[in-house]
């Protein structure tokens, strides 16, 4: 009995061993088992009430061990312990709920304190809307007029396993989000479709986008830097390939980004008027293909039976060219298929449109222009 009992004991206290040492990694030892610092005042909020609550709760379990391994060897039977005789003590459960009362104040304090730093989006510098959609985000500088889709870059062979995998994978996108230091950034967060959630560790917190709401957050970065993070939501069944990279730049650089972007929606409206040949339709529309639709409808067009329709042979992609460029541009309500309309420029979507006209062994013959597809929005 004593050996059973002494097999027990120790068994605990190695357990508070163990909880010890994962303290002392949890305390900047091992970045790999903690919560990682971030680059922000909030971030760092957040990770010093972090560290006050866990070592609040290994102070508590070392007590509470403590305490019972004594009385374990303290009081066993081989011993002659006998039970004390007695219902309730007054000073004993004023104590034990008073101790843990303390402790509670003690840790709601500054968790209240994090909190409304955290929600606190007054005399911000800027506002930018995110919008989530399966499976992308939309960012609108409202401050700069400018609008654009964020989608995951990694290649699809990197997906199907045919070539090796990058050192980003899974959390690059064509645009990343770009804001300026030194500058209160007020984000206002919602979705397009089902609920996602924006989340970049090194700002120090997530926030869920919600169809029909707008949740709002704030960051403020005092150094350039790239930033990875992608959707913390469960969105459907390619969540996974819905990264997010946040560039901070210098003011300076911020405003040449700002100039760049006005320049290429200018470019962008230009090149909606020209007419382009077949060959780089084809060229650009698999490459649109790859990186727009290629995750339901497949590379090879055969799309997920029962799930997504096949392109290859289909009578959407065979027959009228009005219809394609319909179903492209808005959609198709009560299904997958989103509108396409607002997330790519005319001369992608026409490319889009004439590959799926003529690969996949459709060769239809029909070539879209840009300004048919401006024409049907």
């Amino acid at each position: 009995m004593f050996a059973k009992t002494l097999r027990r004991t120790l068994g605990v206290f190695l357990g508070a061993l163990i909880l010890l040492g994962a303290g002392n990694s949890f305390a900047g030892f091992s970045d790999t088992l903690n919560l990682r610092e971030g680059v922000t005042a909030i971030s760092n909020k957040v990770h010093d009430l972090h560290m006050l609550i866990f070592w609040i709760c290994v102070i508590a379990c070392l007590l509470v061990f403590a305490v019972l391994i004594y009385s374990i060897f303290t009081h066993r039977k081989s011993k002659g312990a006998v039970p004390a005789d007695f219902h309730e003590s007054t000073t004993v459960e004023i104590i034990w709920t008073t101790i843990p009362f303390l402790v509670l104040v003690a840790m709601a304090v500054p968790a209240t304190t994090t909190l409304l730093a955290i929600e606190d989006t007054r005399d911000s510098d800027m506002s930018i809307q995110i919008t989530g959609y399966q499976w992308k985000w939309k960012y609108d500088y409202l401050d700069e007029d400018i609008s654009f889709f964020s989608t995951l870059a990694t290649p699809r062979e990197q997906i199907e396993g045919t070539a090796e995998k990058g050192e980003h994978y899974l959390l690059e996108v064509d645009n990343p989000i770009v804001v300026p230091i030194n500058k209160k950034i007020r984000f206002l967060i919602t979705s397009n479709d089902v609920i996602h959630s924006w989340w970049v560790p090194d700002l120090g917190w997530k926030q869920d986008a919600v169809p029909g709401f707008i949740n709002d957050a704030w960051t403020e970065l005092s150094e350039p830097g790239l930033y990875r993070g992608k959707c913390a939501e469960l969105c459907g069944k390619d969540h996974g390939f819905m990264p997010i990279v946040l560039v901070a730049k210098t003011e300076e650089d911020y405003a040449a980004w700002v100039a760049e972007q006005k320049g290429a929606a200018a470019a962008a409206a230009d090149a909606a008027t020209q007419t382009l040949a077949m060959d780089e339709l084809m060229s650009k529309g698999e490459a649109a293909y790859n990186t727009n639709c290629a995750a339901c409808h497949q590379a090879n067009g055969a799309g997920i039976p029962g799930v997504f329709p096949a392109l290859a042979g289909s009578a959407i992609a065979t027959g009228e060219v009005g219809a394609h460029i319909d179903i492209v541009v808005h959609g198709k309500a009560g299904t997958a298929m989103q509108a396409f309309g607002e997330q790519l420029g005319a001369v992608d979507l026409a490319a889009i449109i004439t590959y799926e006209r003529n690969a996949f062994g459709n060769n239809t013959g029909d070539m879209v222009q840009p300004a048919d597809v401006v024409a049907a929005k």
